[in-house]
């Protein structure tokens, strides 16, 4: 059993401190809306009034927030993490905020205390279910010890050093938005040559991009979107991903094709609902990307 400081209870950090807290561990929570901690709480969690306080007399802390900007506050705001992180303490960061951000994080950490980025492929029911499946950056030292702490989640690769994790998610998620943003695009030109949409989504479903159209058929189908993987969330990675391109010199053009239609979809309100929604954003522009 280990002490854990978990931060960050959105839709993917509720399910994954759960687990955590099912599989025996002594788990401390925080999040920024605080009645979020309350199912935690009621089941034998305890709840810190700040990050820091999170942290006091943990074995390892967890983060699981939305973007960069909200890791930077927890960390280093107000009462942030990092205060009172000492050595032996290890920090596993979860969040999707690519690998320009950890190594920030890792350059301003205490010194001696321990590092690895996990973050994960899967959406709600993945995390309900511990299917989760989840990239490691980490020592080679650190790593049997986060491989045991996470395995209650999902399977685990150990991907390479601190921040390859991060690394590797981007990939990950470059594939997640360019195939749905491809469906979306597929589908529009079936339609404007005259195929109905249900035989495109049969011939689709046997085709490169047959992952992502089993996975969101039901949703293109009935024009509803019920967030798992919110829209705004799928925009920013896509824009973390361009932005990690620009910085290494690639030019990732379907990258950023895709992350122009997931900004045209959020414009459009649809950033709290799945991020399939992109695909009603393209097939009502009625034109292609030119």
């Amino acid at each position: 059993m280990a002490k854990i400081g978990f931060l960050g209870l959105g839709m993917m950090g509720a399910p994954i401190a759960s687990r955590l807290l099912d599989a025996g561990n002594d788990v401390t929570v925080w999040n920024r809306t605080a009645e979020k901690t309350k199912p935690l709480v009621d089941r034998g969690a305890s709840v810190a009034d700040s990050p820091a306080e999170a942290g006091l007399g943990a074995d390892v802390t967890i983060t699981m927030v939305a973007n960069p900007e909200a890791l930077e506050q927890v960390l280093f705001g107000h009462e942030g993490l990092a205060t009172s992180l000492h050595a032996g303490q290890t920090l596993i960061d979860m969040s999707t905020v690519g690998p320009d951000a950890i190594g920030d994080v890792i350059s301003r950490l205490p010194a001696d205390v321990g590092f690895a980025d996990a973050p994960v492929r899967g959406s709600v029911p993945e995390a309900t279910a511990g299917r989760l499946a989840i990239f490691v950056g980490a020592t080679d030292a650190a790593y049997p010890q986060v491989a045991e702490l996470l395995e209650p989640l999902g399977s685990i690769r150990h991907v390479g050093a601190p921040g390859s994790g991060a690394a590797m998610k981007l990939v990950v998620n470059s594939t997640l938005g360019t195939a749905i943003a491809g469906v979306g695009e597929a589908l529009s030109l079936g339609e404007a040559l005259g195929l109905e949409r249900g035989q495109l989504l049969d011939v689709l479903e046997e085709t490169p991009l047959g992952a992502a159209v089993k996975a969101k058929r039901s949703n293109i189908e009935s024009g509803s979107y019920p967030a798992n993987f919110k829209l705004a969330l799928a925009g920013k990675d896509m824009r973390l991903v361009t932005n990690a391109g620009e910085r290494r010199g690639r030019e990732l053009k379907v990258a950023s094709a895709a992350l122009d239609w997931f900004e045209r979809a959020t414009d459009a309100g649809a950033g709290d609902n799945d991020y399939s929604a992109v695909v009603e954003t393209i097939l009502k522009s009625g034109k292609l990307v030119e």
